[in-house]
């Protein structure tokens, strides 16, 4: 139980304070900056949709408007299989030059990427939600990153609005995630981009899964072809927060199934004599933190079976049932408070209950290739 205690303790340890501290002092003496250019190649902008009406018209003025060269842009929608009125809003833009490709069966996001892909003609590829808001200047400030031919894919920066409605703890988890990026873009790449707004190479994007994540696998395809996933944080996507508990569960639970099967399929990656510090960050960055809820659950029962062994192994144990009974209660009380410790606890502990659910299903096989777009505050 000793072993327990100390090998459980020092994941969590490393996940939330271990890794970011080596990763900020890495970045301190490893400053891996890549070239930007106000270059303008070829550019298509895939935007796949699923009963997006409320949405889908918004999203295409607004992409319209984005600040680069009409003649060297490209808007491609894909209506993944909508029974309401997206296909039809979408083709009442094509006198403004853009594509619509009805798929008249739901496949899932990443199929209708893979259709789309097919029928760009971009030597660059832009990946956006049509929930994802892009302020004008978006567009040429994510390409400017691909003037550095190490560059192989280039994710935002997610920016939660709305902030009263919203979920402050997914506000916190957003700001942490954005961070992490951020240094890991410094001291070498990214592991996985923003889903909202990413961009990457067309020959990054020849090998396509339709059934993955392809916010997670496309940044893995660069650093398999020996080139870098960075983060640019002037490249921003706005959108809402989740409008309840469940709908984050429920998107959590999707996130993390399709990121355990794209992690597990490139395996190949976790060779670190090969793949070098991209290796460290894979793992440090997703697998120690999916073990999260275990090691802790872990923590819990060799704690509490530890207790007659001193006073310290059962302050330990308080402080896990204190922690899971204010996350309890912060789920509870929703949004009837405002207390943000509160808020942030009950965050955490839907994220951890998540992780669970997602392992459960992933490990029975079950896999979420068609995708209900969150429904946002």
């Amino acid at each position: 139980m000793i072993w327990l205690f100390w090998l459980s303790a020092a994941l969590l340890v490393y996940t939330f304070a271990g890794y970011p501290a080596l990763l900020w002092l890495l970045a301190q003496g490893r400053n891996r900056l890549h070239r930007r250019a106000p270059v303008q190649p070829a550019v298509s902008i895939i935007i796949t949709a699923h009963n997006e009406e409320s949405l889908i018209g918004r999203k295409i003025l607004d992409t319209l408007a984005l600040d680069y060269p009409r003649e060297k842009r490209e808007i491609i929608i894909v209506s993944d299989g909508s029974v309401d009125r997206t296909a039809s809003i979408a083709g009442n833009f094509a006198a403004q030059g853009v594509r619509l490709i009805d798929l008249p069966e739901r496949r899932g996001k990443q199929y209708a990427q893979l259709q789309a892909r097919d029928a760009a003609s971009g030597e660059i590829l832009v990946f956006t939600d049509a929930g994802a808001e892009l302020p004008p200047n978006a567009l040429g400030e994510i390409v400017s990153n691909f003037a550095d031919p190490t560059v192989g894919c280039v994710s935002s920066e997610d920016h939660l609005v709305q902030e009263k409605s919203g979920w402050i703890g997914e506000r916190a988890y957003v700001q942490l995630e954005m961070w992490l990026r951020r240094l890991e873009s410094r001291v070498g790449t990214v592991v996985s981009a923003s889903g909202s707004f990413f961009a990457a190479r067309r020959s990054v994007c020849e090998k396509w899964h339709a059934d993955q994540t392809s916010d997670f696998f496309v940044p893995l395809h660069a650093i398999a072809m020996g080139m870098r996933a960075v983060v640019d944080p002037a490249s921003v996507g706005f959108y809402a927060a989740s409008h309840s508990s469940r709908a984050e569960l429920q998107r959590k639970v999707r996130t993390i199934v399709n990121g355990l099967h794209v992690f597990f399929w490139h395996w190949q990656l976790l060779n670190p004599f090969r793949h070098g510090l991209a290796s460290w960050q894979l793992v440090s960055h997703k697998l120690c933190r999916w073990l999260v809820p275990f090691a802790m659950l872990a923590l819990l029962i060799a704690s509490l079976a530890l207790w007659p062994d001193g006073v310290f192994y059962r302050l330990c144990a308080l402080f896990l049932v204190a922690g899971l009974a204010i996350g309890v209660l912060g789920l509870a009380a929703g949004r009837l408070t405002q207390w943000k410790p509160l808020r942030l606890a009950g965050y955490l502990l839907l994220g951890n209950a998540a992780t669970v659910i997602a392992w459960s299903y992933f490990i029975s096989g079950e896999r979420f290739v068609t995708w209900q777009p969150t429904r946002r505050a």
